[in-house]
Parts: structure tokens; sequence; C-alpha cells
């Protein structure tokens, strides 16, 4: 909005207003308003929180020592989502499709997340939405992106070819019509291949955000590595030099979402502040999910969704061993880790809640930097 108003429309008649053209302008005062917004407006957040006692209930089969957390303000992803969209809305170009794409896959899968914590609050127990419905509406979500984006792509505006990491030349296409001409002519059917990996993409990053909010600050510190390698990756994807020394593919649109990733950045920062250990708040699903939906749409539209496991690594990790856990236990009646997800088999093992918490932030990084170094190393 206000890089319409004040270079669209304004520019013309004050030349110092030209600085809002420039894209790295833009994403750090977008990254610094969402940082504002956040530290500003949480103590309201968290007051009001707790004037409608919505606390959260913590799982009685978990460690003992999280027992003293019952009752601490959730729902505070809320305060998240307004700390990205409001700096997105207000810096970015508005005409741009891809931004909108992501800013309403944020709001859906915070949707989803709030039903879900509404649920708890209501029914006063640490059982939301049914994993079907849960996974039902995720799976709707992420089929309204693959749709827009397909959309765009009648318009030349968006590519479905994929960038595979340590490979050049080798970009595969999920549309089955750009396949071969022996293939016969499948109509929507071309577009199944596409949907299905995108549902399956978006609903595994923002399930593995939410497997990993389990200690104070571990997931939203996590998830500032993930926004600051993803805030980079945008930007060089977006960038005709940069991308053509880095031989990814062109995508000028695609530049627009590093305003929307700084303010993820900025406004993850903010929370943090709150969610520091001992948390004065917790994110909730409507954070988790939101984050994870916002993190995972990036990675959709930069076409880096093989890069996801690396810049989420730890989200990937905590997301298998709930997976190990459980197929372990139905097929052999064993258990792999003390607790599920990862965080809690540490804490079993006799880790402090904030060394636990510190060392995942540390790998985090390190796995974010192995994503970054992928762009040469091709």
């Amino acid at each position: 909005m206000l890089y319409w108003l004040l270079y669209e429309k304004l520019f013309p008649f004050f030349h110092p207003f030209r600085i809002f053209r420039y894209l790295t302008f833009r994403t750090v005062f977008a990254s610094l308003t969402a940082l504002l917004i956040a530290m500003f407006i949480g103590p309201y957040v968290i007051q009001k929180l707790r004037e409608f006692q919505i606390g959260q209930f913590i799982r009685e089969d978990g460690p003992q020592s999280h027992q003293k957390k019952s009752g601490t303000p959730t729902m505070g992803g809320v305060l998240i989502v307004i700390a990205i969209l409001l700096p997105t809305v207000l810096w970015s170009d508005p005409a741009n499709p891809l931004v909108w794409i992501a800013v309403c896959s944020t709001l859906a899968y915070g949707a989803i997340g709030f039903a879900d914590d509404y649920t708890k609050v209501v029914n006063r127990r640490n059982l939301g939405l049914t994993a079907r419905a849960k996974l039902f509406w995720q799976g709707l979500a992420g089929a309204g992106v693959a749709v827009a984006l397909i959309a765009l792509t009648q318009f030349k505006l968006f590519s479905t070819q994929l960038s595979v990491p340590f490979i050049k030349f080798w970009r595969p296409d999920l549309l089955w019509h750009h396949w071969p001409s022996t293939l016969p002519h499948l109509g929507w059917l071309a577009f199944v291949p596409f949907v299905c990996f995108i549902i399956f993409v978006l609903m595994g990053t923002s399930n593995a955000v939410n497997l990993t909010d389990g200690l104070d600050g571990l997931a939203i510190g996590c998830t500032i590595i993930a926004a600051g390698a993803l805030t980079v990756l945008t930007y060089v994807s977006g960038h005709v030099v940069f991308a053509d020394y880095l031989e990814l593919q062109r995508m000028p649109l695609v530049a627009e979402l590093t305003v929307f990733c700084g303010s993820m950045v900025g406004a993850s920062i903010g929370f943090l502040w709150y969610n520091a250990h001992p948390a004065e708040v917790f994110m909730g699903d409507v954070g988790s999910l939101a984050l994870g939906g916002a993190i995972g749409t990036v990675a959709v539209i930069i076409r880096q969704e093989f890069l996801l496991p690396f810049i989420g690594g730890i989200f990937v990790l905590e997301a298998v061993s709930v997976v190990l856990q459980v197929g372990s236990y139905k097929l052999r009646k064993k258990r792999i880790f003390k607790m599920a997800p990862l965080h809690h088999h540490f804490e079993q093992l006799g880790w402090s809640e904030s060394k636990v918490i510190v060392r995942f932030w540390i790998g985090a990084l390190v796995f974010a930097l192995f994503a970054l170094t992928t762009l040469k190393l091709r």
C-alpha cells in the first residue's frame, strides 16, 4: 500500500520517494514494522487472552515438568499473523498476485489453527479438531494455493518446473501436458500431479511446525532461521543478476515475496520476546499452522520444495520422529524414542528445556546454511 501510494502515485511530485522502489529498503522496513507491531501489541493481546481465560491445556502423558505451564495464555499466534500480514500489505506491491497467494495461504492455515485452538478452549482439554477434519481443511487450503498457481501459469506468470538441488539442468515439470506429446490429452487431469504435490508439501510443512511447537521458543526460533533463509532465496530468485549467476529459474514476480519473508522474520522475533523461556504466551495451532503454511507456500512459489527438508531441518526431524514412533509401536509394539516428538526424547534423557531449545536452534541454523550453500553446489 505504501509502495503504491508513495512511489507509484507521489514519486512524480516528490522524487525522494524513489527509495520506495528498492526491494531491500522495503524488506528491511517491513521486518522492522512487523517487529514493532509484535512488540507493542503483544502485552495487549496477552492481557486479552488472560481475560478470556484462553489458557493452554498440557497433555497428561508429557513431561511432568510441563504441568506448571498449564493455564499459560495460548492462541498468541493471532499476534504473529497480524504482525506478518499488516507489514506485507503496507510495504509490498499490491499488484503482485504471488504476494496475495502467500497472504491468503497464511490466513487459511491460521484459520484452521484458530478453529483447532478454539475447540480445545471450549472443551477444556488438549484435543481440538479431529485429525481427519484438520487434514481435510489443510488439504483444501493447499488445493486452493495450487489452483491459484495453475491459473497464473496460463498468463506465464508462474513456472511449474521444479528446481532440484545439486543438478543444474534437470527441471522436471509436474504438469502432464508438458510431458512428451505421445501422452494423450488429459484435460484437467493434467493438473492432478501438481495439485497433489502442493497439497503434500503444505500439509507436511504446516504439521511439522505444529509438532515442533512443544517447548518455549523452540518453534518460533527455528522459524526465524527458516524465514531468514527463505528471504535470501526469494531475493536471489527474483534478481536478474543473481538468478543468472546461480543458474536459477528467473522469476521476476517472486522478488516481491522477499517483503513477505522479511515480515515473517520480524514478526517471529517480536513474538519470541514473549515466548522465550519461561513463556508468557504460547502461539497455539493458530500460529504454528499459519507459519508452516507460510513457509511451505513460499517454498512452493520459488520452486524450492526439495530444499525444504534443509531450510526447515528441525521441523522435518520432529515430524519424522513422530511417524517413526507411531509406526514402530503399531508394527512392533516397541518405541524408538523415549517420547515423541524428538524434543521430548531429549528432555527424558535429562537435558534441561533451555538446553534442548538452544541446541535445536543451532541445528536449525546449520540446516539453513547448508540449504543456502546448495545454490552454488550445482
